[in-house]
């Protein structure tokens, strides 16, 4: 028999080891200012950006600075012959893309053509200095264009008034570009995240359909259209010039070519070798068309044509933009929206072609390259410029190597203007119609939303909101249902967190949901929860609700402990 004083002191020593739980340490006590700079830096700046000037002679900074700004110094010091030749390839094939989808969305700005060209030479330019990313191609894009489009003749008439026209988009091309770079600046970049990705996708989608019924009036030579941009605007309209304002040679040769463009597209999609094909259709297109009305003067039975381009480079507009009176709060405030959306656009195409290469980007620094690019813009008679996701797809298939691609696309671009603007006068507006719509097409990501249906329901609701609001209103509610509703998810998730109740997986110390894994057990007397959210004042009732609900449902009711994760 054992001594029995030995049981008490056992149960002594064991009621002593469970009254003595872990504590977890106090940290150490700061300055307000200490501890106010520490938060500051760790939200704006925790990827240090000065680390590599610590410890550096004065000489040596400025060359680190300099760099910081133009990253073309860095790596134009590695730059050869062979890097070239994939560049000048790339910036050709897309220069064979560009100029055609440039004269088409600057209709869609209601801007002349050469406005959509200007914006294809200097922005460029100054991406290809100060950018970082390696693939992405600059220009104007068809979101952009009617979103600021619609913007801006909302509030002055491009046809009464075309002078005062152009200096507002001039104006909201300037403050796009102060946006852009203040974000960028004050490493605001963060802000763009808002904007979820089934939101993105959604107005993409809608944007696109609403582009191509803006493209009907050219395909079926139209004369007299609506303004509005909604669904049945545009339908009512069509139908109710059916009987006398649609143009049969317009149409065979806006369908004729958009066949000949799809299926460019199609045979490009199965075959990846064949991606010249479908870059180099477009201007095919163009060349084909406009040789086809020249010889049998088709403009002479209603075919609408350009007409003209005026030719020579871009002329200066600084004086041209408001910085003061009238139109500048709307200026600024068009500038803003505009800005914000062609920023989520570029930001989302570069990650995607960087993610493919195995490299990163600077999101604050091509923040700033955008926005650079864009004021650059605004003075030399530009509007609103991105990234172009056809293009840069385009870009990448040729075998871009780094940003020269886009300086050698600005050089065809010059070239175009002070040589071959003349030999567009004969393009049929419907060859530009059929451009636009085969492009847009691609904006309609079918995959995506299925996939978010099957994945997140709220985010399906996100979608199709955005997606309604552009197709059924107009492209400025469909952006505000967009961000309305990407944010009330945002509140949704924060204030009402997932719980999930935990398991032990058999054979393991891994604990997991026990409704996505069936084999994973309960420990008797034990309630684990995880809350897939920080725990504070606005969701902490939230979850003692839900750990309620679980215990008195009768899922714990042993539970003698319980764990939050």
């Amino acid at each position: 028999m054992g001594d029995p004083r030995s049981k008490p002191e056992e149960d002594s020593s064991s009621s002593h080891h469970h009254a003595s739980p872990y504590k977890v340490g106090v940290p150490p006590k700061q300055k307000l200012w200490e501890e106010f700079s520490t938060t500051l830096k760790e939200t704006f700046f925790s990827d240090d950006p000065l680390r590599s000037f610590k410890d550096q002679s004065r000489s040596r900074k400025c060359v680190l600075g300099l760099q910081a700004i133009f990253p073309i110094l860095e790596w134009g010091r590695t730059y050869n012959l062979s890097k070239f030749k994939g560049d000048l390839v790339a910036g050709l094939t897309i220069a064979s893309l560009c100029i055609p989808q440039d004269i088409g969305y600057a209709k869609l700005a209601n801007l002349s053509p050469e406005y959509g060209l200007y914006s294809s030479l200097v922005p460029p330019l100054v991406y290809a200095f100060m950018g970082s990313s390696r693939d992405i191609a600059i220009g104007p894009v068809a979101v952009v264009s009617l979103l600021l489009g619609t913007l801006l003749q909302n509030e002055i008439d491009p046809i009464t008034n075309p002078f005062e026209y152009r200096r507002l988009a001039f104006t909201a091309t300037f403050f796009a570009g102060i946006t852009q770079a203040t974000l960028g600046i004050l490493r605001l970049g963060f802000l763009i995240d808002f904007l979820s990705h089934a939101a993105i996708v959604g107005f993409m989608g809608g944007a696109a359909i609403t582009i191509a019924l803006q493209q009907l009036k050219g395909f079926l030579g139209i004369k007299k259209f609506t303004k509005d941009t909604d669904i049945i605007s545009v339908m009512r309209s069509i139908l109710r010039s059916a009987h006398h304002g649609w143009n049969g040679v317009t149409i065979l040769i806006g369908a004729s070519f958009l066949v000949l463009l799809l299926s460019a597209k199609y045979i490009a999609k199965k075959k990846k070798k064949l991606f010249w094909i479908a870059a180099i259709a477009p201007l095919t297109s163009v060349i084909l068309s406009t040789f086809l009305v020249f010889i049998t003067r088709a403009d002479k039975k209603g075919v609408e044509i350009v007409k003209h381009i005026e030719k020579g480079i871009n002329r200066p507009s600084v004086d041209e933009i408001y910085f003061s009176g009238h139109y500048l709060l709307r200026g600024v405030k068009i500038g803003v929206v505009a800005g914000m959306v062609a920023l989520t656009e570029a930001v989302a195409i570069g990650r995607t072609f960087a993610a493919m290469k195995d490299y990163q980007i600077d999101g604050n620094k091509e923040m700033v390259a955008l926005g650079a690019m864009n004021i650059a813009g605004s003075m030399t008679s530009c509007y609103v410029s991105t990234g172009s996701f056809s293009r840069s797809a385009v870009n990448f298939m040729s075998g871009c190597q780094t940003a020269v691609s886009n300086i050698v696309m600005s050089i065809v671009v010059l070239l175009t203007l002070l040589f071959l603007t003349p030999l567009f006068k004969y393009t049929p507006n419907a060859i530009l119609s059929s451009i636009i719509i085969s492009a847009v097409i691609g904006l309609i990501d079918y995959d995506a939303a299925i996939l978010i249906w099957k994945i997140d329901k709220f985010d399906f609701v996100a979608c199709m909101g955005a997606f309604l609001g552009v197709v059924f209103f107009s492209v400025e509610i469909g952006l505000l249902v967009a961000v309305s509703i990407s944010f009330a998810k945002l509140l949704v998730q924060v204030t009402r967190p997932r719980t999930a109740l935990l398991g032990k997986i058999p054979r393991t110390n891994v604990y997991r949901n026990i409704q996505q894994y069936p084999e994973a057990t309960k420990v008797p007397g034990v309630l684990i929860i995880r809350v897939d959210s920080a725990i504070y004042f606005s969701n902490s009732n939230y979850i003692r609700e839900r750990y309620d609900s679980i215990r008195i449902g009768g899922l714990t009711r042993s539970s003698k402990r319980m764990f939050v994760s």
